[in-house]
C-alpha cells in the first residue's frame, strides 16, 4: 500500500488514467495475475478488472487492435539462457510506424537500450538471410535496411535479470551489456524457425520490407532531386516564410499559422527579430495514412520542412539543425482548425518526434471572445472564461431573494457556482429529454434512486405543480408509468405537447450524480425566488422579453425556480453595458491585437507538447488519423454528449 504525504508531494491528487496503464502493462507482462483497481473517491466507484492470459502477445494484440495485422497471430518468443529470462512477441501491421516497446523486470524503458539493440540486430539479420535463402529478393533491385523491416512493426521486448543496470534513476535506459547476446541468439533461432514454419506469413511480411525499401528508395531520390534544385537547402527558404532576423534557434520562434490573411496579421503583429510566420493554406496531408515518398511530394509539407532545416527522414533528419527553439502550432478556434493542429500534431508525432522529445513543439492559445466595457477591455481564452467573466460582473450587482432570506455577494457566488456544475452535468443528460424537466425532477429529489415508488409520485406531483408555476401560460400535468419511468403532458393554447422520462434514466450513472448535486442547493428552490438588482446597480433592462432569460416579476427582478434560471439571470446582468466579441478566426484579428494576445511572451498563454506515454500517443493517433474507421466511430459515439465544438 502507498498513500502520499501531502508533507512531501505537491501534489496528492491520483490520476486513474495513468494508474490503469500501468496496471494493465503489469496484468500483460504477468500473464495469469488478475488486477482489480477501484476508485472510490466518486459516489458511484470505478472498478476495472485487468486479467489476460496471452502475455505479452495478447499486450501486442491489444495494441494493434485498432490496426489491420499482416498476421493471424504474433510471434511468441521466450525462454532462458545465462541468468536472463527472455520474453518477445512482435507482428506486423499495414501502417508505416514502428512501435516497440521495452521492459525490464516489468519496469519500462521508453529509450530502450541493450535490449532494443539486441532485438533490432537479431531481426534484421534474420529477415535479411531469410529473404535471401527464399529467392524473394532476385526480383528486386533492392537492397533492405532494418529500418525497412520495422515499418509497421508492433513488439513488447520484457527481460528479467538479478542485478540489471540503468543509465539513470528514471530507468528509462538498460545499459546492461549481459543481456545482448543471450537476447540476441535467443531471437535469432526462434525466428528463423518461425520464418520456415510459415512460409505464406513469411512472404507477405517480406514483400511489406520490399515495398518499405522501394519507398525509401524513391523518397531518397526525391530528396536528392529536390536537393539538387534548392528546394531542401537552407540558404533558399520558401518564399511564404517571413523569416525573423535572429540567427540563435535559442532566441527565435516560428508560428505555423493557418491560411494567408491569418498569416498577414501574424506578420505585421510579430516581432520581427526572433519571430518568423509560416502560413500554411488549407489541410495538410495526412501523414498517418501516407508513405513517406508520397508525403515527400506534398508541398506544404515540404515547405515546413524547409522552414525547419532539420531534414527528413532517419538518414537525413538532425535536431541540431533545428532553426527555432520555439516551433508553435497557431490555429483558429473552429472545427477546421483543430483539424488542422490534429494533422500537423501527427506529422511532428510520426515524422520529427524528437522536437516534441526535446520540449520544443507548442501549441498557441489565442482567445475566443473580447469583452469591452468604455475603454476597457479583457481577452477571453474560451467559453468557460466568458462564463466566469460575466459571473464575477453579474453576482456583485444582484440579491437573491429566497424563502429563508437573502443571499448575495460570496454567498450568491456559491450558489451560482453550484448552478454551474448543475449545467455541466446537464450536458451529459441524453438530448431527447427536456432538460428544464429533468432539473425541476432533481430539485424535487424525484430522481433519488433509494426513493419508493410512493414517495417518487409525491415529488412528481410538486415538480407538475412548480412547472405550472413557471410557464403561466401552458397547463402542466404528469403521472408515473408502469416501468417507473415520468410522462409529462403540457397543454398550450389546445397543443399538448409529451415528454417522456425513461425508467433507465433514473437508475443511471448521470442521473444519481444529478440527484446528489441538486441536494446540495434544493432548499434554495423550494418556493419561487426573486433576483433583484442592488440599490444603485445597472441591470438587464430587457429581463423576460428574449425566449432564453427567466421569466421577469418585475422591472430589473427575475423569479428564479432552478438552478439554470439563476445562472442565466446573473450572466445577463454581467453582460450587461459588455460589448463581447468573438474571434472565429485568428484572421478576424488585427495586427496589434494578435500581439497583445498571441505573440507577446508577457502576456501570451501557450500548451507545450509532450509524450507521456508511447503507447498511448501511438493509439491515439492511429485512432483518430489510421485507415480502419471502426475505432474512429466508436470514439465519435463515446464522446458524442462531451462534445463542445461541434460544426453540422
Amino acid at each position: 500500500t502507498f498513500l502520499a504525504s501531502p508533507q512531501t508531494f505537491k501534489i496528492t491528487e491520483y490520476d486513474f488514467d495513468k494508474l490503469e496503464h500501468r496496471y494493465r502493462e503489469l496484468a500483460f507482462l504477468n500473464s495469469g495475475v488478475r488486477l482489480f483497481l477501484r476508485d472510490a473517491r466518486h459516489e458511484e466507484p470505478k472498478e476495472v478488472e485487468l486479467f489476460y492470459e496471452g502475455g505479452i502477445a495478447a499486450f501486442v494484440k491489444w495494441l494493434d487492435r485498432n490496426k489491420t495485422p499482416l498476421m493471424p497471430d504474433p510471434v511468441a518468443i521466450a525462454g532462458t539462457r545465462d541468468d536472463v529470462t527472455i520474453d518477445v512477441a512482435l507482428e506486423w501491421n499495414d501502417s508505416y510506424y514502428e512501435n516497440v516497446l521495452a521492459f525490464t523486470n516489468n519496469i519500462p524503458q521508453r529509450d530502450g537500450g541493450t535490449h532494443i539493440a539486441a532485438f533490432r540486430a537479431a531481426l534484421t539479420r534474420t529477415i535479411n538471410n531469410y529473404a535471401d535463402k527464399s529467392g524473394l529478393l532476385k526480383k528486386e533491385k533492392v537492397t533492405l535496411t532494418g529500418d525497412d523491416m520495422r515499418e509497421g512493426l508492433t513488439a513488447i521486448v520484457s527481460v528479467k535479470l538479478p542485478d540489471p543496470k540503468f543509465s539513470s534513476q528514471t530507468k528509462d535506459k538498460l545499459v546492461s551489456s549481459e543481456v545482448r547476446q543471450p537476447l540476441e541468439s535467443l531471437m535469432a533461432d526462434k525466428m528463423a524457425e518461425w520464418l520456415e514454419e510459415n512460409p505464406a506469413t513469411a512472404k507477405a511480411i517480406i514483400q511489406k520490407v520490399i515495398d518499405a525499401a522501394a519507398a525509401r528508395e524513391a523518397a531518397k531520390k526525391a530528396r536528392e532531386l529536390t536537393r539538387r534544385k534548392g528546394v531542401m537547402d537552407i540558404a533558399s527558404l520558401p518564399g511564404k516564410l517571413a523569416d525573423c532576423q535572429e540567427r540563435d534557434p535559442a532566441k527565435s520562434e516560428l508560428f505555423l499559422v493557418e491560411g494567408d490573411s491569418a498569416g498577414g496579421s501574424a506578420k505585421q503583429g510579430r516581432d520581427r527579430h526572433y519571430q518568423a510566420i509560416l502560413p500554411l493554406r488549407g489541410k495538410i496531408l495526412n501523414v498517418e495514412r501516407a508513405r513517406f515518398d508520397r508525403m515527400l511530394s506534398s508541398r506544404e509539407i515540404g515547405t515546413l520542412i524547409q522552414a525547419m532545416g532539420t531534414g527528413i527522414g532517419r538518414d537525413d533528419f538532425n535536431l541540431e539543425k533545428l532553426r527555432y527553439h520555439k516551433v508553435v502550432i497557431m490555429t483558429d478556434a473552429d472545427v477546421d482548425g483543430a483539424h488542422i493542429r490534429t494533422l500537423l500534431l501527427t506529422f511532428f508525432y510520426r515524422q520529427m518526434p524528437e522536437i516534441i522529445q526535446a520540449g520544443h513543439l507548442y501549441i498557441a492559445q489565442p482567445p475566443l471572445y473580447k469583452a469591452a466595457k468604455g475603454r476597457s477591455e479583457v481577452y477571453l481564452k474560451d467559453d468557460a472564461a466568458l462564463d466566469q467573466y460575466l459571473v464575477d460582473a453579474g453576482v456583485g450587482l444582484m440579491v437573491l431573494e429566497t424563502a429563508g432570506g437573502t443571499r448575495s455577494g460570496e454567498d450568491l457566488r456559491t450558489l451560482v457556482d453550484h448552478a454551474r456544475r448543475m449545467r455541466t452535468l446537464m450536458r451529459f443528460v441524453p438530448r431527447r429529454y427536456d432538460a428544464n424537466i429533468v432539473e425541476a425532477l432533481a430539485l424535487a429529489g424525484a430522481l433519488d434512486p433509494e426513493a419508493t415508488r410512493e414517495q417518487r409520485g409525491q415529488r412528481l406531483a410538486a415538480v407538475s405543480q412548480r412547472l405550472d408555476q413557471t410557464d403561466s401560460d401552458a397547463r402542466w400535468t404528469a403521472q408515473m408509468s408502469e416501468e417507473g419511468g415520468y410522462h409529462f403532458q403540457r397543454i398550450w393554447r389546445g397543443v399538448t405537447d409529451h415528454h417522456i422520462i425513461e425508467a433507465a434514466f433514473l437508475g443511471s450513472a448521470e442521473g444519481r450524480k444529478l440527484h446528489a448535486l441538486a441536494a446540495e442547493a434544493a432548499e434554495n428552490y423550494t418556493t419561487l425566488a426573486k433576483l433583484v438588482p442592488l440599490k444603485g446597480a445597472a441591470t438587464t433592462d430587457d429581463a423576460g422579453e428574449d425566449e432564453e432569460t427567466p421569466v421577469a416579476a418585475a422591472k430589473g427582478e427575475t423569479l428564479v425556480a432552478r438552478p439554470s434560471q439563476l445562472l442565466d439571470a446573473v450572466l445577463s446582468a454581467g453582460r450587461k453595458g459588455l460589448s463581447i466579441q468573438r474571434y472565429k478566426g485568428l484572421g478576424e484579428m488585427n495586427a496589434e491585437q494578435l500581439w497583445e494576445t498571441t505573440l507577446d511572451p508577457a502576456n501570451r498563454s501557450m500548451l507545450q507538447v509532450e509524450i507521456d506515454q508511447a503507447d498511448v500517443a501511438d493509439e491515439i493517433f492511429t485512432r483518430l488519423m489510421g485507415d480502419v474507421v471502426e475505432p474512429r466511430r466508436e470514439f465519435i459515439q463515446e464522446n458524442a454528449l462531451t462534445v463542445a465544438n461541434l460544426d453540422v
